[in-house]
């Protein structure tokens, strides 16, 4: 299986070099950073001020530079993700594509990416996680350290399920997780909840082939992957209980992320709740700055337009009325005051159907 893919002492020495190197990045030269934009003075308005003002700080050109070369090393340098499980490529595409049960998968042949996901390397990942077979592998594996202050990754996501199920009551029977990638979000409603109907959406064909993989470990009865575009899946209407996604809306167009507000509405039924966790920056020049730099730096684009955007009247036009934004507390201590580490702006964006 391709979990045994054989790793060794050079790799596993680079990675983990780069891994402490953003740890580092993390949590002595981002409050640093802050020390030094603070020492400034003055009142900035918006993210663009602080960037004008931090222009010629040192500090401020090291933390660019380090974020955006700790990535690059991370998936394309000499040991880096895409450049050594490239070397096992025929053992993880038959892992990939051994046989898993019908009502698992559902890949469409003919399915046409959107043009905007296929223009960009998303995350600085070679190819993005479409374009190669064993893209959806190498992502699982990037996305292990993609927030290093998370101690288990899976609690991102076990909470993420927990504030959906605890707003949505005790009766679901139907759960659609749109952007699903390679499973990680999906896991909790299905693993932890067989009586429940849980259908992942996601572009990537590799993604959803390793995480039909993971759900045939699991012997899951409960789940279909299914290739699907997140503004038209293509599911009856009104017949989920929660609709979520977990950091995809900041990867699309305005266009679409309104294509899957709307969306959301229509798959739920009368009562229903949509939850999706993101990254939004409120009333903060310096976080705004910090945040809009990652955009730049991370081949992420359309972080910036999802900040801008109006989310609450997006989702108002979609036919929602109950709708709050709150922080996302990614692990214990997160939203503490005295936390100075550089961490996402999570936040939870929740909206009801009316009944």
């Amino acid at each position: 299986m391709f979990d045994d893919i054989p790793r060794n002492r050079p790799f596993d020495a680079y990675q983990a070099f780069v891994l402490d190197c953003k740890l580092y990045w993390t949590r002595q030269i981002f409050p640093e950073l802050r020390k030094r934009y603070a020492a400034q003075g003055g009142a900035p308005q918006t993210g663009a001020d602080v960037a004008e003002m931090m222009a010629d700080d040192t500090t401020a050109q090291f933390f660019g530079w380090y974020e955006r070369h700790l990535q690059r090393m991370k998936y394309s340098g000499q040991r880096g993700l895409a450049v050594h499980y490239s070397h096992y490529r025929e053992e993880i595409a038959a892992g990939l594509n051994a046989e898993v049960p019908e009502r698992l998968l559902d890949i469409d042949p003919a399915f046409e990416q959107p043009e905007y996901y296929t223009n960009i390397d998303i995350h600085q990942h070679p190819g993005g996680v479409w374009s190669d077979e064993i893209a959806g592998y190498v992502y699982e594996r990037g996305a292990q350290s993609t927030a290093p202050m998370i101690k288990k990754h899976a609690s991102l996501w076990d909470r993420v399920k927990m504030q959906a199920m605890e707003r949505a009551g005790p009766d679901v029977r139907r759960v659609v997780d749109l952007g699903c990638g390679f499973g990680a979000s999906t896991l909790p409603f299905y693993a932890e909840s067989p009586e429940i109907d849980v259908v992942g959406i996601e572009l990537s064909a590799p993604c959803l082939r390793l995480a039909a993989q993971r759900a045939a470990e699991a012997q899951a009865q409960n789940v279909l992957f299914k290739q699907a575009d997140a503004m038209d899946t293509g599911l009856e209407e009104g017949t989920s209980d929660i609709v979520t996604s977990t950091m995809m809306l900041h990867e699309m167009p305005p266009s679409h992320i309104k294509g899957v507000f709307k969306e959301s509405h229509r798959l739920l039924k009368p009562g229903g709740v949509s939850i999706h966790l993101d990254f939004l920056v409120r009333d903060d020049p310096f976080k705004e700055y910090v945040h809009y730099g990652h955009s730049a730096r991370n081949n992420e684009p359309f972080m910036v337009p999802l900040n801008k955007m109006d989310v609450l009247q997006a989702h108002k036009d979609a036919g929602f009325d109950d709708v709050e934004i709150v922080p996302f507390e990614e692990f214990d201590g997160a939203l503490d005051p005295s936390m100075t580490s550089w961490r996402f702006p999570w936040t939870l964006i929740i909206a009801r159907k009316s009944a």
